[in-house]
């Protein structure tokens, strides 16, 4: 019998809502993620793709403990089989769970970037880091400059490498390839499937998904605040016929080598979702029981849909 494979993190039911003024005092709780549903294993890079609000790098905030004192959390976060509690978040933020912000907001305007990427670090990791910059094409003198004189593609390399310096078991690198050439970009993911090969975990959020494709082992896909189709990457390099979810089979035929195919509608904003399942109103297959109840998560052909007819 087959020994089951041994979780890093695992998600269920996930939910997270913002407490908001609406009109005049009145407040009410905009749901932006909903039931939503992940594992990831050792050894493995997990892309997330979806469109803008789907949710994406409000998962990663979740994950870290790091959504702002209006946000309510719900669900199950389990990381190496314990409880993601706030406390546990803060001790193992930065240490064993890194984030690849997608913002270069994240940098201190008073420090050079040497200092900030060697971070509070002892010893100082001055090596490992000149070795890392080194192989993301950063010039010698990057270490000496502060954020503003770095150019787009210049401030996203040093984020990524800030999170590489680290010891950590799971990496969340959000949207880390933007600004940077395509060399840049396969050199950035190299070093990713590297550490993957170690035995940590990277959960690779990005609209990038062609680059995806190529060093992930899984591809989970987002809409609307939840998880509607998980697969292997191999899935969706072969086609829509080897695909689960009606969304994911036209996010595929959506990419320009695809024939760049749009399909009618709009992704629901958070304050009025449907009640049923989230992409009912733009499927072709819906029926009056998606239109009443959000599907389960069930398990198929190596893979996990949320979706009454997904095959």
């Amino acid at each position: 019998m087959e020994q089951k494979k041994e979780t890093l993190l695992e998600i269920h039911d996930l939910s997270v809502s913002f407490r908001m003024y609406d009109r005049g005092l009145k407040q009410k709780d905009l749901r932006v993620i909903s039931d939503l549903h992940l594992t990831v294993y050792p050894g493995e890079i997990v892309a997330i793709a979806g469109s803008s609000g789907s949710g994406k790098s409000l998962l990663a905030s979740a994950i870290l403990g790091i959504l702002p004192g209006n946000a309510t959390v719900q669900g199950h976060l389990h990381y190496k089989g314990q409880e993601l509690s706030e406390k546990r978040q803060q001790q193992l933020r930065g240490t064993e769970i890194a984030l690849v912000p997608q913002s270069v907001a994240y940098f201190d305007p008073l420090l050079k970037v040497g200092e900030q990427a060697d971070g509070h670090r002892n010893p100082r990791p001055t090596e490992k880091r000149k070795r890392i910059f080194k192989r993301l094409g950063l010039p010698d003198k990057t270490e000496r400059l502060y954020p503003f004189q770095l150019s787009g593609g210049m401030a996203r390399r040093v984020l990524v490498s800030t999170a590489l310096i680290t010891d950590a078991q799971l990496l969340i690198a959000d949207e880390p390839t933007p600004g940077m050439s395509l060399e840049q970009a396969l050199e950035a993911l190299k070093m990713f499937r590297e550490m993957a090969n170690e035995g940590k975990a990277i959960i690779l959020i990005t609209h990038d998904i062609d680059l995806a494709f190529e060093f992930a082992d899984r591809v989970a896909v987002f809409y609307a605040g939840t998880t509607v189709e998980t697969a292997p990457a191999s899935d969706f390099k072969t086609g829509p016929d080897a695909l689960r979810h009606p969304y994911s089979k036209a996010l595929w035929r959506a990419l320009p080598q695809n024939g760049f195919q749009p399909i009618d509608g709009f992704q629901p904003y958070a304050g009025d979702l449907p009640t049923g399942c989230l992409f009912a109103p733009r499927c072709p297959y819906r029926t009056e029981d998606c239109m009443k109840k959000v599907p389960p998560v069930r398990e198929i052909r190596g893979g996990e849909v949320r979706c009454y007819h997904g095959t």
